[in-house]
């Protein structure tokens, strides 16, 4: 049985579909969400005609699954955006419906922070209010997808993208299922849902392998399957105060294998925190240090030039990453290891 509702959600003011929902998106072939194809330019007029799909599977407060949804954005002019959900139960098309706004960043105000970097006024602040001016409609989502966003970013950790992004490609194309579908909203075929806690459990150690999921990582991942009853009930708020994403991080940093940067990452996504940057990432801090003064800095050196944008330092790193800003690069670049025959 399947079953399929419509919303429309207005933002409120000009919306940048692509660029919002892009930080969800795990490559161009992201077999759980994905953008359509073309080109926006965004700005004052928002990106009518764009769209993107979406799997989600929806848990209630107590972190029991309720089912699995298939939902379609469409943006119709410079705010507004229908949204089409079909679902497998009641309980699953209404939790997606109602979680919609919220996953197109609809809850995310960047006000305050327009106003800081006006105050300052120094060339740093001027500079971003502008790239702001020119990208008004991007918002941070919050899915409140918890446990997903912790697996993928898990997947992430001190590998390169190209590993990390065919582990999640093979791992829901050999073991995600198909999404629900109706004729009114046909899914397309690559569409998969992310893998419930007892799926991936089910997944040998051997295809984990296969899947250029280093050992380390997998057994992660097995440690928040275990869990994903209580990540569950936590994702469920998708609160966005600085100090309740700070104190629900440091709950989720007990978990063996997930630290800062994990944290950051996931939490990122899930709840659109603000203030939340990743500490650890491989290029990041060396990306902000050259964007901000011309050099590279390290972890403190990062949270130092930030501190001045405090509750809205990840706000300020996406804007840096609007820019066009691209860093030098030097050293030797990551590659993949193919250990699958070791």
């Amino acid at each position: 049985m399947t079953l399929e509702a419509v919303r429309v959600v207005d933002l409120g003011a000009p919306f940048d579909l692509p660029r919002t929902i892009s930080v969800l998106q795990r490559g161009h072939a992201d077999p759980s969400i994905r953008a359509d194809p073309g080109t926006f330019r965004g700005g004052v007029r928002g990106t009518p005609g764009a769209g993107a799909w979406m799997a989600q599977r929806q848990y209630d407060p107590a972190g029991q699954h309720m089912g699995a949804a298939t939902l379609r954005f469409d943006q119709l002019d410079a705010s507004r955006v229908r949204v089409r959900a079909v679902a497998d139960s009641e309980a699953a098309l209404v939790s997606a419906l109602g979680r919609s706004a919220t996953a197109l960043g609809a809850q995310d105000d960047w006000t305050e922070l327009e106003l800081l970097l006006d105050a300052l006024g120094d060339l740093v602040s001027t500079t971003l209010a502008q790239v702001r001016r020119r990208h008004p409609g991007v918002r941070l989502p919050a899915t409140g997808a918890l446990f997903d966003q912790l697996v993928t970013a898990t997947l992430e950790q001190k590998v390169t993208h190209g590993e990390a992004r065919h582990g999640w490609r093979q791992l829901l194309r050999r073991h995600g299922n198909p999404v629900p579908s109706c004729a009114s909203l046909p899914a397309p075929s690559w569409l998969r849902l992310p893998l419930t806690a007892h799926q991936l459990k089910r997944v040998p150690s051997w295809q984990w392998h296969q899947m250029w999921v280093q050992p380390p990582l997998s057994r992660t991942i097995l440690r928040l399957a275990d869990r994903a009853g209580s990540i569950h009930r936590l994702g469920h708020s998708t609160a966005t105060e600085t100090g309740s994403v700070g104190a629900l991080a440091e709950q989720l940093q007990v978990i063996p294998g997930i630290g800062r940067w994990t944290t950051a990452e996931a939490l990122q996504r899930s709840h659109g925190a603000a203030d939340l940057p990743a500490v650890g990432d491989y290029h990041l801090a060396h990306f902000v240090g050259e964007a901000l003064t011309g050099r590279r800095t390290d972890d403190a050196g990062m949270l130092q030039l930030l501190e001045p944008f405090e509750p809205h330092r990840q706000r300020v790193i996406r804007l840096l990453k609007l820019s066009g800003f691209r860093g030098e690069r030097f050293g030797p670049r990551l590659e993949p290891a193919d250990h699958r025959g070791r």
